[in-house]
């Protein structure tokens, strides 16, 4: 049975940041024969509702940035992401919720620090992460029964 990292929301988890879901039946019609097991690092560490972010890229890479107050956001999502990515190293897939700052993989948009878009292909920071431990990696959008 392929072990499959899911966006939470995907499920039906109430994790977006205006505490609703993206539950998608047609993509968990296609896994329902995978071990799924849902994550997301905002609602861990910021909990639901909560002031959106965008990611900017900074001389120091890419930050996840508060909408509401500026406050860089980083830490959080990149210890949720490590820590999960330890807890389950033998996953088969990682499929993100596409343009999330967090878990969009290569649809997430990156802006420069005035706000101007410099890319809507980029990943998110989890995504980042799950790249870097060579775990292949989809956005929802694109899944397309790779199972």
């Amino acid at each position: 049975m392929k072990k499959i990292a899911i966006s939470a929301c995907l499920l039906g988890e109430k994790c977006r940041y205006d505490a609703t879901d993206n539950k998608n039946e047609i993509l968990l019609e296609q896994l329902k024969d995978a071990q799924l097991i849902p994550f997301c690092p905002e609602d861990f560490a910021f909990g639901s509702p909560r002031p959106t972010m965008d990611l900017l890229e900074t001389e120091e890479g890419s930050k996840a940035i508060s909408n509401l107050n500026g406050e860089d956001l980083s830490t959080p999502i990149i210890q949720y992401a490590t820590l999960f990515f330890q807890r389950h190293s033998e996953l088969d897939l990682f499929i993100g919720k596409d343009r999330s700052p967090s878990c969009g993989v290569c649809s997430a948009r990156v802006y420069d620090e005035e706000k101007n878009l410099l890319s809507s292909k980029e990943a998110g920071l989890m995504a980042k992460e799950a790249k870097k431990r060579n775990i292949p990696c989809i956005d929802a959008e694109d899944f397309k029964g790779l199972v």
